[in-house]
């Protein structure tokens, strides 16, 4: 029993890389959805987290997957970012990264909206 109140507390404790890193762990060699496997983290992590969770004011767009057009979602990124086309493209075909940090979370949807439309993937942190 002390064996599953350490490995809750691992869990509670991991840091966003590490939780993405789970994640991605899960789906390569269990098949398990990561979106499901962040959920269930997530929710640890809040029951732990308590005031923090709900507070949140700023965020991260990170771009999950390029999609089916790359090159819009290239193009986006550079007008959204100011960045250079090397660069854009460097961020696109690095996915997953982030696009913008620390923005607001009406910017930060706005974002994504945007980078949806054009094909992108992209999830909020």
């Amino acid at each position: 029993m002390a064996d599953l109140k350490d490995f809750a507390e691992q869990l509670v404790n991991l840091t966003v890389k590490e939780v993405n890193e789970l994640a991605d762990i899960l789906k390569e060699e269990y098949g398990i959805e990561p979106a499901a496997a962040a959920v269930a983290v997530a929710g640890g992590a809040a029951a732990g987290g308590g005031e923090e969770a709900e507070e949140q004011s700023e965020f991260d767009v990170i771009l999950t997957a390029p999609g089916g057009s790359k090159l819009a979602v290239v193009k986006l990124v550079k007008e959204l970012t100011g960045l250079g086309l090397k660069d854009a493209k460097e961020l696109v075909d690095g996915a997953p990264k982030p696009v913008k940090e620390g923005v607001a979370k009406d910017e930060a949807e706005a974002l994504k909206k945007q980078l949806e439309e054009a094909g992108a993937e992209v999830e909020l942190k």
